[in-house]
Order: C-alpha cells, then structure tokens, then sequence
C-alpha cells in the first residue's frame, strides 16, 4: 500500500499477488528492507481490491492498524511495533 495523504484521499493498493508473484514481492520488501505486516485475514480482504485503487472505506479500521504499525516503526507514534 502507498498513502500520501497530500495527495491519495486514502491509501492505495499498490500491489498484489498469489503464489510466485506474491513471493517476489516480499522478495523484493525483503531486499529493500520494507517492513513486512502479515496478516492472512486482511490478505484474503484486499485480494477483492484491485491494484491501484483506493481502499474502499470498509477497511480504514484494518489500514489504520497498518499505517499504525508503520509510524511506530518510524518513532512517530508512541507505543511497540508488534
């Protein structure tokens, strides 16, 4: 996911895979050292979202989880990463 909130009214899928593509992106998260949030039940409810568009408001509440565990990794929000 990619959100500015400059520019992008919420966040948006940037990319999405299953078996070898889904592979070579946390490949290539890996090989850029981009932090990996892995949650199987949020996976199987952005599979339905299609790459490249916004996500729809059903799922602030499991985004914002993410863009929590991404500020904390940063130090910009107060608390553990998980």
């Amino acid at each position: 996911m990619r959100y500015r909130p400059a520019e992008d009214p919420a966040p948006v899928l940037v990319a999405k895979g299953a078996g070898i593509l889904a592979d070579k992106i946390l490949e290539i998260a890996k090989q850029y050292r981009i932090p990996l949030y892995q949650d199987p039940d949020l996976v199987e409810v952005l599979s339905a979202v299609d790459r490249g568009r916004v996500i729809p408001p059903e799922l602030y509440k499991a985004v914002a989880e993410i863009l929590v565990f991404v500020y904390r990794l940063n130090g910009k929000f107060p608390g553990p990463a998980r």
